[in-house]
């Protein structure tokens, strides 16, 4: 069960740069830092409009003084302050992400940047060296890696209960974007905008976190791969609205990513299927409590979650707040990260290596393949979809 009292000596001293009113991604930042007072929301440059950004700030309960026009601004009087701000989240279009975070760690700030975290892996690794540097971290928000069951998952995998893993098949298919909904709809319009989006639409949007949680629990490196993407709504190209990759990982074993948001009818169908040589898993991020587990020849088992059957965590911060049967969810594996990220940048202050080493969380590496993924579609699929290494 989650350590409801396992707190900092003080709580994080937090930022938000975007976010603002109405934004969906934004409260769920805010929700998710604040729901085990690990993190205080003391300061925002929340809005483009400072006045609507600055309203905004007061009715959350920060003072006037402390909601900022831009970042520049919040990052420097914030310098300035014996209370100053220790960390910022970014949930700005990605065109920013880059120039927003290396003002953020060159202010000596920790960062939880949205994905994907920059627009090239030469970026990416700019920041990595920039954090390390200044020794600061990076977390990037791959918000379904908190779910309990998806670390049972790649415990499963690690102690060998599938045996040698061979095919990988992961999706997030959904059908919101089925027509061209960005003529009346802002927060859209920015999503299919080469110069607000970077080089994909739906492979950085949503691909990444399927991505992602194969990397998380096969922790099998990708030796190249092979891209097909199409721009179903015309007026979104060159950004694709749909996307299949195949991949080759090291070792023998394949794999397929599916992202699309054209799948008419869908909602999110974001899975992943792990399949070895003796079992395999399938985890469905609509129903997150659940990992189906099928061993050849024996019946099908529906793992739950919170039931004493499972492998524990012994990091206490992305396990079960509620018993089994409860339903948990997005909230809840959002704010499992935040309680990571907390716990790590206090390591981090306290320059407390051993601590900072025995927190797994999603970092600037996990942004760096983000990062590399979109790079690589790219450069297969505008090359006739042909194989590419995915490591030069």
């Amino acid at each position: 069960m989650f350590n409801e009292e396992s707190h900092l000596k003080q709580p994080i001293r937090w930022a938000m740069v975007g976010g603002g009113r109405g934004s969906q991604i934004g409260y769920s930042h805010r929700n998710a830092a604040l729901r085990d007072g690990l993190f205080k929301l003391v300061a925002g440059a929340f809005d483009l409009d400072a006045e609507r950004g600055r309203d905004f700030a007061v009715n959350l309960g920060i003072d006037k003084d402390r909601s900022y026009s831009t970042y520049k601004e919040m990052f420097a009087q914030e310098k300035l302050r014996e209370d100053g701000i220790q960390a910022v989240s970014i949930a700005t279009p990605n065109s920013t992400h880059f120039e927003i975070c290396k003002a953020a760690l060159e202010a000596e700030l920790h960062v939880v940047c949205e994905k994907p975290l920059t627009f090239t892996t030469a970026e990416a690794y700019q920041l990595q060296a920039l954090a390390k540097e200044k020794n600061r971290l990076i977390g990037v928000m791959y918000g379904y890696s908190g779910f309990p069951m998806v670390h049972q998952a790649r415990e499963m995998v690690r102690r060998g209960d599938l045996g040698d893993i061979r095919i990988v098949n992961a999706q997030f298919a959904h059908g919101f974007h089925n027509e061209e909904y960005e003529k009346d709809d802002p927060s859209l319009k920015w999503r299919v905008t080469p110069a607000a989006s970077g080089p994909t639409y739906v492979i950085g949007d949503i691909g990444t976190h399927a991505f992602y949680l194969c990397e998380m629990i096969t922790e099998m490196e990708v030796e190249s791969l092979c891209c097909m993407r199409q721009s179903f709504i015309e007026s979104r190209a060159p950004l694709e609205d749909n996307a299949h990759v195949m991949l080759k990982f090291k070792g023998g074993a394949v794999g397929t990513l599916w992202a699309s948001a054209v799948n008419s009818g869908s909602m999110h169908q974001q899975k992943i299927r792990v399949v070895g040589s003796k079992a395999s898993i399938e985890w469905w991020d609509e129903f997150p409590n659940q990992l189906r587990y099928e061993v050849q020849g024996e019946a099908p088992r529906i793992l739950d979650r919170g039931m004493g059957y499972l492998y524990q965590d012994d990091q206490g911060v992305s396990c079960n707040r509620v018993g089994g049967g409860h339903a948990e969810g997005y909230f809840e594996s959002w704010a499992n990260l935040y309680a990571r990220f907390a716990h790590a940048f206090d390591a981090a202050e306290r320059n407390d290596q051993t601590a900072l080493a025995a927190i797994w969380f999603p970092g600037v590496e996990a942004g760096i393949e983000g990062t590399r993924l979109c790079e690589k579609c790219v450069e297969s699929a505008d090359n006739g979809s042909q194989w590419v290494n995915y490591k030069d």
